[in-house]
């Protein structure tokens, strides 16, 4: 089974993502930061008093026409007002999604806010947005174990990626989750932008959880993002033995970050 997980970057470089996804092979693929506008297709602006960013109208209705042979789940954990090319205003529901493999049945499905509740903003915020975690549980046909795939785009704070009280929160609902949904053969694969450096006190909460990272103190970041720090992404799992290769992936690059790419 191969499993990728990306922070999408809302589309800003959907051309490249677009291109390399069913490419990829992936049975599941794990997106952060996708994208819905009900009613609208094409491109759209995002603006939140820090950042303006292109955004895709919806990168979820993207990747299901690129890989149409998957299912896709969608988790929105907040929403607010984005801006066509005409100046035209629309609501635009952010979150996570998950595309699974028809091959593979999904038998469970699960979710937590691991900050905050959903939130419909009337303006974007620039910190303390709401954030949720996604985990679907696949079964193996040939008899073997089943798949816990989880995933989150973790709490951002312009203040850095330095261990908060709200991030150690963060850490222990989602903890929580993973010891909520796993079952006593099940491998659970956690991953996603953590917004973390590598020394988090997170890291600890996981491993106690029994989550083994194995990303480290490795770069995640690609060449369009232009800030030193290169530690955003990480992957864990329940058990490092079933682990056959795991990737970080230079190339292509589909978004500012890098994806990380497994193989189980």
């Amino acid at each position: 089974m191969l499993i990728t997980t990306v922070n999408a970057w809302g589309g800003a470089l959907a051309d490249e993502l677009l291109a390399w996804l069913p490419a990829s092979g992936a049975d599941v693929v794990c997106l952060q930061e996708v994208t819905r506008t009900p009613g609208l297709a094409g491109w759209t602006r995002f603006a939140d008093g820090e950042r303006s960013l292109p955004q895709r109208a919806g990168l979820f209705d993207d990747v299901r026409a690129v890989l149409p042979r998957h299912q896709g789940i969608f988790l929105a954990s907040d929403s607010g007002p984005v801006h066509d090319d005409a100046g035209g205003r629309y609501r635009q529901d952010f979150g996570v999604a998950t595309f699974v493999s028809e091959r593979l049945p999904v038998t469970g499905v699960d979710s937590a806010f691991v900050h905050g509740s959903f939130t419909d903003h009337e303006e974007w915020t620039i910190a303390d947005r709401p954030r949720a975690a996604l985990a679907v549980r696949v079964a193996d046909r040939g008899g073997g174990r089943a798949v816990w795939v989880a995933h989150v785009h973790g709490l951002r704070d312009p203040a850095g990626k330095g261990d908060t009280p709200s991030r150690k929160r963060q850490a222990t609902v989602l903890a929580d989750l993973v010891t909520r949904i796993r079952g006593p053969r099940d491998l659970v694969v956690l991953g996603g932008d953590l917004n973390l450096l590598p020394g988090s006190e997170t890291f600890a909460i996981l491993a106690a959880a029994g989550l083994t990272d194995l990303v480290g103190d490795a770069g995640t970041r690609t060449s369009h993002y232009p800030k030193p720090v290169r530690h955003a992404s990480y992957l864990l799992v329940s058990d490092v033995s079933a682990v056959k290769d795991f990737t970080i992936l230079a190339t292509p690059e589909v978004s500012d970050h890098r994806a990380l790419v497994l193989e189980i």
